[in-house]
């Protein structure tokens, strides 16, 4: 049996367990590879960086659409605190988020050198990262990093994530 957690509960949880540490963020497309990471393929890893960058240029964007656009409709999104959530408990969660985080300046930003992207045979390929989420809370910036992993799906309509894991909270 499935069960569905709402994108806005794990959302709160990455804030509640951040420690409220103010801390610097950096935009996704300034990314480089790890320093002992080699790309299988220096191709695909760009491409995925940039889809990531896209993906979450919604996400900061408050632009639930947007976001939703890259994701593929069989999503599962896994949290090691909140448990699954699916597709269309996604996009309502994210819309229901950024409704209440309109002034808070929410945002998302990959750790630079931490992304790292390997194939998957003809299905795709895997992206593993740090992410940092931040928001104002109280006048001060309130930021968590977490480990992340996607799993895009090369389809005629181009890459979509088909799974998220979000760990280490």
């Amino acid at each position: 049996m499935k069960r569905c957690v709402s994108i806005t509960g794990l959302f709160l949880l990455l804030f509640s367990c951040s420690g409220g540490k103010p801390a610097k963020t950096t935009a996704t497309t300034e990314i480089a590879p790890a320093a002992n990471y080699i790309p299988v393929s220096k191709e695909l890893y760009e491409e995925i960086r940039q889809q990531d960058s896209l993906l979450f240029a919604g996400f900061n964007a408050h632009d639930s659409q947007e976001l939703m656009k890259h994701f593929s409709e069989d999503l599962e999104f896994y949290h090691d605190k909140g448990g699954l959530s699916d597709f269309v408990q996604t996009g309502k969660d994210f819309s229901q988020l950024f409704s209440r985080n309109a002034a808070t300046g929410l945002r998302r930003d990959v750790v630079p050198g931490s992304m790292e992207v390997y194939p998957i045979g003809e299905y795709g390929a895997v992206e593993t990262c740090l992410h940092r989420f931040c928001h104002e809370e109280n006048g001060k910036q309130d930021c968590g990093t977490f480990k992340n992993i996607m799993i895009w799906k090369k389809s005629a309509r181009g890459w979509e994530v088909t799974r998220v894991i979000s760990y280490d909270h």
